[in-house]
């Protein structure tokens, strides 16, 4: 095994956010929810990488360079001449978007390419996003997240719901779910991915998937609860003056994430609270920034938990 391998590997797209500002002004901004929640993990001090591709032209420049400034194993992400993935976020109250990206660059991210011995370096991997509703690499991914569940590393799912999951996502949400040792939805996630407007039905539904794996689930300002089989922790968040809420839910993953990790002896409750002070210390700054560790330390304490 080779030294220097990181611990955490996040799998799936990197793309551009394209930002309507007004009838003839755009901001494009670095994104793609498995590269935030891999660069979350490196600010939290966990050896990571994002395995994925991105194109050869000054959108990938943006986030290589972004990759590079938070410390992400460098090995681990893949640049091909192809045209960039890009999310179309054409109206943002509510947000309204499509996606460019045929044949991007994205799709041609090749696993059997990483560095030698990083299966047997790794821990946790984590999966999610428009990456599994995009063929041909959806399948290639959900393959490599089941050889990696055989070697026993823990896999970690967020579907993070778009309008691509159609019924055509429905296998691969059930393979998913079925080798996940965590699972992170959100009633949005919820209603979008069953096409029911019955959040709590669509829970149950998606429990019976997979009784065991232990699932986060994220309301917003209304905090978060994990249910690990028939007990459950609910969290109400700290008091905070709200920036914005991006990447929040990438943070909040990571923080629970890094927790487990860190602190594997360490009950639910204590792993939750950690979840919550991490997405609501994002809230703080403009942008998907992960807080630092003295605000982490003074948002958990305010953090409330109720078990069940």
């Amino acid at each position: 095994m080779m030294a220097g391998l990181p611990k955490f590997v996040s799998f799936g797209e990197a793309l551009t956010d394209m930002i309507r500002l007004g009838p003839d002004r755009w901001a494009s901004v670095p994104g793609g929810a498995p590269w935030n929640v891999a660069q979350v993990m490196a600010c939290f001090g966990v050896p990571s990488a994002f395995g994925g591709a991105v194109s050869r032209d000054c959108f990938g420049d943006t986030l290589w360079q972004a990759s590079e400034k938070a410390g992400l194993d460098m090995r681990f992400m893949q640049r091909y001449d192809r045209s960039p993935l890009l999310a179309i976020v054409h109206e943002t109250h509510p947000p309204k978007y499509f996606f460019v990206g045929d044949d991007s660059a994205d799709l041609h991210f090749d696993a059997d390419a990483l560095p030698a011995g990083w299966e047997d370096a790794v821990s946790w991997a984590h999966f999610g996003s428009i990456s599994l509703a995009r063929p041909p690499l959806a399948d290639r991914l959900v393959a490599l997240a089941e050889r990696l569940k055989k070697r026993g590393v823990r896999i970690s799912y967020d579907p993070n719901f778009r309008v691509a999951m159609t019924e055509r996502y429905d296998p691969i949400l059930a393979r998913m779910v079925a080798i996940a040792d965590l699972v992170k939805v959100s009633e949005e996630d919820l209603c979008g991915l069953f096409r029911t407007t019955d959040d709590a039905g669509a829970f149950v539904r998606l429990r019976a998937m997979n009784p065991a794996a232990p699932i986060l689930f994220t309301r917003g300002a209304e905090g978060a609860a994990i249910y690990v089989g028939d007990r459950s922790w609910r969290a109400s968040p700290p008091k905070i003056e709200v920036v914005d809420t991006v990447g929040a839910g990438d943070c909040s993953l990571g923080g629970l994430l890094c927790s487990l990790m860190d602190h594997p002896d360490a009950g639910w409750d204590e792993h939750l609270r950690a979840s919550i002070a991490a997405g609501a210390g994002a809230c703080l700054s403009a942008g998907a920034t992960p807080p630092s560790a003295e605000v982490l330390a003074r948002l958990s304490a305010q953090v409330s938990i109720i078990s069940g």
